[in-house]
């Protein structure tokens, strides 16, 4: 009996030790390799796996998974991830510049005809304040008003409703009160009559066609250049002509150009975040204030403005700058952009079943950032792989489950 039961566990052991020897392993993508042991495919260095039908050893992977094309289901260790949905903040990004806000633009305009005796503002972007004097011009029409005042107070002193009249009249021409009285009492015309800047800022040119000024031909000075002005002293002027521009810098314009075919996202107030070229660094947060209603020439962009401060006169005319401007916000499923592979007409993921992946088609909406929207032919609950060109076979077609 003893015998027996020994012959018996020896042809076992024998028989163990032949099934693993008869055991076949081989490479997931190269099926051409077959080995008696485990190991590493000799061409791709893959871990080889039991052929179908023999046990896999946790594995599981059959022979008949192994043989699908590669065009369709690919076998790989990528790691793969799942959707997220969420709502996020849209954002539309453009590009611009900074120009001087329009609203701080005040013209001084002469209030006489007559010729400048003295000018104290000589360059472009000279600053001046208000009440500050800014030229003197002597009028014939001013001297003589004044002469008449003067004669009536000196000989018709009873005639109050003259004087009245003739006072004014001077007050109408664009003299002050103090200077009216000063004229009564002194008895004395102004034959050189001071003016006084009624506003702060910034002086910029007029141009003015008398004066060499701008036409078609010859442009107006370039305010953004320092030069002289065009008004010079011992020149005449005309009542009501415009002698200068005076803007106050301390208001701006962010001058965003938007693509026709973004316009239809952007609304006023919207929230804008500014980025400065020329200042690394900083951000200015402001809101759309004005959409221009017409396309622009040439480029077919439109315009919309964003008013910012500029009380520490920092921010410069002209400088670059680039605009986020928050249209709203999208919920949805949200994907990096690695996960999809741009087919031309169509956009694959790779779906992760078991330790395969298969190609799937979905339909992709915006983007923002490095992530996409998926609005069709994806779950919540899905799995796919997280470099979707990593599995792309560029030796081949990608085909989906309908051969699309």
């Amino acid at each position: 009996m003893l015998l027996f039961t020994a012959c018996s566990d020896k042809k076992k052991q024998q028989a163990t030790v032949q099934m693993k020897s008869d055991a076949k392993y081989t490479c997931p993508m190269h099926p051409q390799i077959l080995e008696d042991h485990p190991g590493n495919c000799p061409i791709c260095g893959m871990t080889l796996v039991k052929k179908s039908g023999q046990a896999s050893e946790g594995s599981g992977i059959s022979l008949n998974t192994v043989l699908q094309p590669v065009n369709s289901t690919v076998i790989s260790t990528v790691t793969a991830i799942t959707p997220e949905q969420r709502e996020i903040a849209t954002t539309i990004s453009a590009q611009g510049y900074l120009d001087f806000d329009a609203r701080m633009f005040n013209n001084i305009a002469s209030q006489y005809s007559g010729r400048i005796e003295k000018l104290y503002i000589k360059y472009a972007f000279q600053e001046i304040h208000a009440g500050e004097r800014i030229f003197d011009i002597y009028s014939p029409d001013i001297v003589t008003a004044q002469q008449d005042l003067i004669y009536l107070v000196k000989n018709s002193p009873a005639e109050t409703g003259l004087i009245n009249a003739a006072k004014q009249k001077l007050l109408l021409l664009g003299m002050t009160n103090t200077q009216v009285s000063q004229i009564m009492q002194n008895g004395k015309a102004f034959y050189s009559l001071p003016v006084y800047s009624p506003y702060e800022g910034h002086v910029h040119d007029m141009p003015h066609s008398q004066m060499g000024g701008a036409s078609k031909d010859q442009p107006s000075t370039d305010f953004a250049n320092n030069l002289p002005l065009s008004i010079k002293e011992g020149m005449y002027v005309e009542k009501g002509q415009n002698l200068f521009n005076i803007v106050n810098p301390h208001m701006l314009w962010a001058i965003i150009k938007i693509t026709s075919s973004s316009v239809l996202d952007i609304a006023l107030h919207q929230p804008v975040s500014i980025s400065l070229t020329d200042q690394p660094g900083r951000v200015l947060r402001g809101e759309v204030n004005f959409i221009e209603p017409v396309l622009e020439d040439g480029d077919k962009t439109t315009s919309i403005r964003v008013y910012l401060d500029n009380m520490d006169h920092k921010l410069k005319v002209n400088s670059l700058v680039s605009a986020e401007i928050q249209t709203g916000v999208t919920g949805g499923l949200w994907v990096p952009l690695s996960a999809i592979t741009d087919l031309g007409r169509t956009h694959i993921i790779w779906l992760k079943q078991g330790p395969v992946y298969h190609a799937h088609q979905v339909s992709t909406g915006i983007t923002n950032g490095d992530e996409i929207q998926v609005v069709k032919g994806l779950t919540a609950t899905d799995s796919l792989a997280s470099n979707a060109q990593y599995l792309t076979d560029s030796e081949s077609f990608t085909k989906t489950k309908g051969d699309e």
